[in-house]
């Protein structure tokens, strides 16, 4: 018998099939790993006098990642029991929604604002929406976290971050 988390709770229906996700994942694999291997063959991927081309090792590597693709695909295929066990449940899927989408967000945000804001803002609302920590604290921490980010960054080691139109107003 199972123990019931939080983390798992029995109501929680399947998102989708472990089965279903590797044959996904390895097809994805197989994809780039010939869309690599016709490129390293179109650059050259054969020996040549002075020793291997371009596309010589790529090429290879290409072939082995296919191959362990294909193996990964034909093992999903035969698998009888992935069937029907479930690869994330709605819960769990919710939850990863929860960082997916600000994370993602935060790198689009990056190109406008800059590094420094996107992370301000990333920080102060993971703390404060997900952690449920009083907003003056996710403030509070978020400033000081983005403060020695720009510190250590672009003055002790001259590190060239993306900036936004506040860096620029304040002369970076």
């Amino acid at each position: 018998m199972a123990i019931e988390t939080d983390a798992t709770p029995s109501d929680s229906r399947p998102v989708v099939a472990t089965r279903s996700v590797d044959v996904v994942v390895s097809l994805l694999l197989l994809g780039l790993a010939c869309l690599l291997g016709w490129d390293s063959w179109r650059t050259g991927m054969s020996w040549a006098d002075d020793g291997p081309q371009a596309g010589y090792f790529p090429f290879y590597l290409s072939v082995l990642m296919g191959a362990a693709s294909i193996y990964g695909l034909v093992t999903a295929l035969i698998a009888r029991t992935a069937a029907s066990k479930p690869f994330v449940l709605r819960d769990q899927f919710g939850r990863v929604l929860q960082v997916f989408i600000p994370t993602l967000l935060f790198c689009i945000v990056t190109q406008f604002l800059g590094l420094y804001v996107a992370s301000f803002v990333l920080i102060a609302g993971f703390m404060w929406w997900i952690g449920n920590i009083r907003l003056w604290v996710s403030l509070l921490t978020s400033i000081i976290f983005t403060v020695a980010m720009f510190i250590t960054f672009e003055i002790a080691f001259n590190v060239i971050m993306p900036k936004g139109p506040l860096e620029a107003a304040f002369g970076f």
